[in-house]
């Protein structure tokens, strides 16, 4: 019953679309019908402006912090991870947007901050680089991701959350599947670049 509570709580804060209020709220924009029409942080900024894209952010973020928490009290390591993926899952598949939903990557970002601190320190700093690098948002995030769990090994972290690194990489790597096919053709947006 414990386990079955923690998907249930992970997957409904996982499913507040901080990005779709944000854009509603701030822009009087549905970001589902606006530039890639992708429910996150990096569409909220390219439809809706600065201001609401970071609160879509810190709001995404508080999703992953807060299900880490939850199921770290009530169920140890491996509730925090259930309720974890649980969360990221529901970023992905909201039940209040028909089940459409974001790429995880703020989400997942939010879990690992709070489970795994060091290695979010380290995936910033790649995510950052690579983005400055690049200016592609989606190429940063499948490099940071696909690394998560080769970084989380590294540092020794509990196997629990090796394997929720694992689950939560290849999920936000088939959530980029469509930017994968476009930085393939030349023809992904960067970071800069308008809706």
């Amino acid at each position: 019953m414990q386990t079955v509570l923690l998907i249930l709580f992970g997957y409904l804060i996982g499913s507040i679309p901080f990005s779709y209020i944000a854009g509603r709220v701030l822009a009087h924009t549905d970001v589902r019908t606006r530039g890639s029409g992708n429910v996150g942080a990096t569409n909220v900024f390219r439809t809706s402006g600065t201001w609401a894209a970071l609160l879509a952010l810190a709001g995404d973020l508080l999703k992953g912090v807060l299900a880490a928490w939850l199921g770290l009290t009530l169920g140890g390591l491996w509730g925090a991870g259930i309720c974890s993926l649980a969360a990221v899952l529901g970023h992905c598949y909201s039940l209040f947007l028909k089940f459409r939903g974001g790429k995880a990557v703020a989400t997942a970002g939010g879990v690992v901050l709070f489970l795994m601190p060091k290695v979010v320190i380290i995936l910033l700093l790649l995510f950052i680089a690579v983005v400055c690098i690049s200016r592609y948002v989606s190429l940063a995030s499948i490099v940071v991701a696909l690394l998560l769990p080769v970084i989380a090994l590294m540092l020794h972290n509990p196997r629990q959350y090796i394997l929720l690194s694992v689950l939560m990489a290849l999920l936000v790597v088939y959530r980029h599947r469509e930017n994968i096919k476009k930085l393939r053709q030349g023809t992904e947006a960067r970071i800069g670049d308008r809706a």
